[in-house]
Parts: C-alpha cells; sequence; structure tokens
C-alpha cells in the first residue's frame, strides 16, 4: 500500500481488486503449490498477481492478463561461499513494490521469506512507501528448521514483525506459539483444492493395465524423506497384500526411495510395487486408486491427503499433526498412532472390503468439498484487505 497510490487503493476496496505480491518456494513442496494456486485463482478473480522467487513455480502453468512472475537473480560472486539469496530477494521485492505498485506482499513460508520481507519493509519506509507483509506459515519452517537454534530467533522475530500471520491448521498454529515467543494472532486458514482439477476420472485402461486382476490398488505420493516414514507405507502394504489382492503404486522420489526399494526386496513385494516418480497431473493416478496411505511422523496439514479425497480415495494415516483436522477417524478413513503398522493394517482391510469402500469413498469426497478452493481464497481475501485497511489507519 503505497501512499502516493491512496486514491487508487480506495478504488481497490470498492471493487475489491489487489495489486498482490507472492514470495514463495517454486517447487512441487506443499507451500509452493498452495502459493501457486492461490495466486492463480486471486488472477482469475481479478487481481493483479505479482510472483517473486528464484526460478518460476512449477504450478505457474498457465496465461493470464493479471499474472506476473518476476525471477530473482542471485549473482555469483567468488567473495560468497553461499549465494546470498536472502538479499537478492530482499531488493527484488523493494524493486516490484515501488514500481508495481503493490497493496501487499504474501510470503509463503517463514525462511528466508518473511526476514527478507522485513528488510524489504524497512528500505521501502525510508521511501516513503508503507507496505503491509503477512507471513503464512506452512509446518516444516516451524516445526523442523524454525526450532533450529540457527534460526529460532531470526523465525521469532520476522513473524512478529509481520503485519499479518496465517497458519494452514488449527495444530500449527497451536504449535507455533508453544514453542516460540509470538505476540502476533495467528489466524488459521486451511489449505484448499480446486475440484474443477482435482476429481476422479475415467481411468479404465490404466487401471486395467495396473491390476489387470481388478487386484485394490494403493497408492502414496509424497517427496519420500523420512519424516513420511516411507518403511511403514511399505510394511502396511505387504500385509494387506497378505489378505488381499492388492498393487501399491508410489508418487514422487527422494531421500528414502532406495531404502524403500531395499525394503521390496527384502519383503519380495516388487512384482506388485510400482514406483511412478514425480508426476504433474497425479489427480490421473489417484483416479484409479482405491486407498491413499500417509503414516506420516510429522504434517501440519496433509494437503496430499486432501488430494486424494478429492479423487474419492479414502485415507489411511497417522493422526500426527494437522491431519486429524482433514481426515476424519472413522468417516473419510481412519487415523492411527504414528509408527502403529498393525493398526493401519487393520483399518486399511476394514476400508477396503467391498461392502464399505463405497461409503468411505463418498465420505472423503465429501469432506474434500469442505475445503474447496472457492470456499478458501475468499477468507484470503478478506484477510488482505483487513490487513491492509489496518496499516492504513495506523498511516
Amino acid at each position: 500500500m503505497q501512499l502516493p497510490n491512496i486514491a487508487a487503493f480506495v478504488v481497490s476496496i470498492v471493487y475489491y481488486k489487489m495489486r498482490i505480491g507472492i514470495v514463495c518456494y517454486p517447487t512441487f513442496g506443499g507451500s509452493g503449490v498452495v502459493a501457486t494456486e492461490l495466486g492463480k485463482e486471486l488472477a482469475v478473480k481479478g487481481h493483479q498477481v505479482h510472483f517473486i522467487t528464484y526460478s518460476q513455480p512449477a504450478r505457474l502453468d498457465f496465461f493470464n492478463e493479471n499474472l506476473f512472475y518476476h525471477e530473482v537473480h542471485i549473482p555469483s560472486y567468488p567473495l560468497f561461499q553461499y549465494p546470498p539469496y536472502e538479499l537478492a530477494l530482499a531488493s527484488k521485492m523493494v524493486d516490484i513494490v515501488r514500481f508495481e505498485k503493490l497493496d501487499v506482499l504474501h510470503v509463503h513460508y517463514a525462511i528466508p521469506h518473511a526476514s527478507a520481507a522485513f528488510m524489504a519493509k524497512q528500505i521501502l519506509r525510508t521511501k516513503g512507501i508503507h507496505i503491509p507483509i503477512i507471513t503464512t506459515l506452512h509446518g516444516t519452517d516451524i516445526t523442523l528448521v524454525g526450532k533450529d537454534v540457527s534460526f529460532e530467533p531470526v523465525v521469532t522475530f520476522s513473524i512478529n514483525q509481520s503485519d499479518g500471520v496465517t497458519a494452514v491448521s488449527d495444530s500449527l498454529r497451536t504449535e507455533t506459539y508453544e514453542f516460540f515467543p509470538i505476540e502476533k494472532e495467528i489466524e488459521v486458514i486451511p489449505n484448499f483444492i480446486d475440484l474443477k482439477k482435482f476429481k476422479r476420472q475415467k481411468k479404465d485402461h490404466f487401471r486395467m493395465a495396473i491390476s489387470p486382476n481388478d487386484e485394490k490398488l494403493l497408492i502414496h505420493t509424497s517427496n519420500f524423506r523420512g519424516v513420511k516414514r516411507i518403511q511403514d507405507v511399505i510394511k502396511i502394504f505387504a500385509k494387506v497384500r497378505e489378505k488381499i489382492p492388492s498393487k501399491l503404486l508410489l508418487v514422487g522420489d527422494g531421500p528414502e526411495r532406495p531404502k524403500m526399494e531395499k525394503l521390496c526386496r527384502e519383503l519380495n513385494i516388487c512384482q506388485d510395487t510400482r514406483f511412478l516418480g514425480k508426476m504433474e497431473a497425479v489427480e490421473e493416478v489417484l483416479s484409479v486408486a482405491d486407498l491413499f496411505l500417509m503414516p506420516s511422523e510429522k504434517e501440519s496439514f496433509g494437503l496430499a491427503a486432501l488430494e486424494a479425497m478429492a479423487c474419492e480415495v479414502p485415507v489411511i494415516s497417522s493422526n500426527a499433526g494437522g491431519i486429524p483436522e482433514l481426515n476424519i477417524d472413522g468417516v473419510t478413513g481412519f487415523a492411527c498412532p504414528v509408527g502403529d503398522v498393525d493398526e493401519m493394517v487393520q483399518k486399511a482391510l476394514y476400508v477396503l472390503q467391498d461392502d464399505n469402500l463405497p461409503r468411505f469413498k463418498a465420505n472423503a469426497l465429501a469432506r474434500a468439498h469442505d475445503f474447496n478452493i472457492d470456499k478458501i481464497v475468499p477468507l484470503y481475501e478478506k484477510f488482505y484487505q483487513r490487513i491492509i485497511n489496518e496499516q492504513l489507519a495506523l498511516l
């Protein structure tokens, strides 16, 4: 919100059209996906959205007159052992806010985006520009990275200096207050799903190729990190397979893959396990699945589970973090204690029974509708307007 642009700002309030800067990681991770999908929907609704990051976000995949992308160039100097990304990002924010006359900056993931935004805000203030900063906490920026003593003071300061703060689940909000001396009010705005994109598609030919004898299809999607407890996925499937003919689809890749492959060989289930790698159109694979496995040690929300539910796939998950806020135990699937493979197997077998599966599938889809993008994005719009108005009142 720039002082020279107050007249335009007043008009923007009337028509609810804003100039929004979005800072995020451009990868397939949950925070980047949510930030990109949010920006795309805001652009469709007529807001002007400017993405500021080091490469084009993976899901920024269509043209819209209201969408803009600004690459952060990181200079390479022999003096620096590590590229000074935070400084380059802050400078880019200053440049885009000044020349695109942004009304608000929305940064996703606390490190290093919130701290870079604070620096940019202070620089802009010396130029007579007052820009509100909104920080959205996504999970590991708080539960993992942020707790590191090397980063905690900066994380705490950056959150407290933000003009507005949101978290993607009640669990994450509670954990943030528990582990950090946060003075700001944190508003919960959950993750969302675009039900026009994530829906069950007719992919009979694909299912026939994977399960020619009508075996049940279990699926897991993630970045294959240790926190996802991928070995539990393999163990659950191996025991389910002993009782029900089934196949396992693994979408994604990451550091745990060699251990997963080794365990598959040890359990002699390689012939029924498919590693599909990273896929952009994951909804096509979800469309043939019967059950989604998410035994994670920690999840702030469980976006991958929501994508599955939108494709009518019930979920067997752990009860960690924010997952129980999404996966309703006994309704959309089951949420079991972390590491309790036997209980997850028992619940999986129950869901997969022919008499039970249709009910769980219908419940999963119904729950996904609670997080439809059409319901959640207006919460962000309302939050933007509130923070902008509060900042305007202080000037």
